[in-house]
């Protein structure tokens, strides 16, 4: 049996353009592209987190693609790209011009048929070691946005949202979020 070589940043940047890739603890990860539906409710939920981050200057909130180098140097065979991500102030420091080096505050996965699985276990796992204190999953499927806690070292599910009420979600106070405003209010058609 041949060994494998884990694959690190040097040789992610090298790959050509046109696709989606990650790098889980080195080992290559070729995305589809999102969904229509995925895009819709991640503009949406970019345009309401930054709305709240920028009036109360908690830092910036970052939309897909930006990759997030989670393992240290110089090995970085973990990199990531979520969705969306939150640097508050004090994790401002992570970012460089080519993405973010270290854990940032909040970590959202928006589910696409072709990832979701992989968000739920893998990459949840992947956040979970590398210190992302917090993670959102959204469902566009089902309606629902739930929010993480990381604890002793795994995730504790803090609240599973739907409907109109706005809810506050961590890391945010005063968020005041409706949760029926990030999906889309006509039909995509399959």
């Amino acid at each position: 049996m041949t060994a494998r070589t884990a694959l690190t940043y040097q040789d992610y940047a090298a790959l050509p353009d046109g696709k989606r890739y990650e790098i889980h603890d080195g080992e290559l990860s070729v995305m589809a592209a999102p969904t229509a539906l995925h895009q819709i409710v991640l503009g949406k939920l970019f345009k309401a987190l930054d709305d709240h981050v920028t009036a109360r200057r908690l830092g910036l909130v970052v939309l897909s693609p930006l990759d997030v180098i989670l393992s240290d140097r110089p090995s970085e065979t973990t990199i990531l790209q979520p969705d969306l991500v939150y640097l508050d102030n004090v994790r401002l420091e992570a970012l460089r011009l080519r993405g973010v080096e270290g854990p940032p505050t909040l970590a959202v996965e928006i589910f696409s048929p072709s990832t979701a699985v992989m968000d739920r276990t893998r990459k949840r796992e992947l956040y979970a070691r590398y210190g992302v204190p917090y993670l959102w999953f959204v469902d566009p499927n089902t309606r629902r946005l739930a929010a993480h806690v990381l604890e002793s070292g795994e995730y504790r599910l803090v609240a599973r949202v739907s409907g109109s009420e706005p809810v506050d979600l961590p890391p945010f106070t005063d968020l005041g979020l409706d949760p029926s405003s990030l999906w889309p209010q006509f039909p995509i058609r399959p």
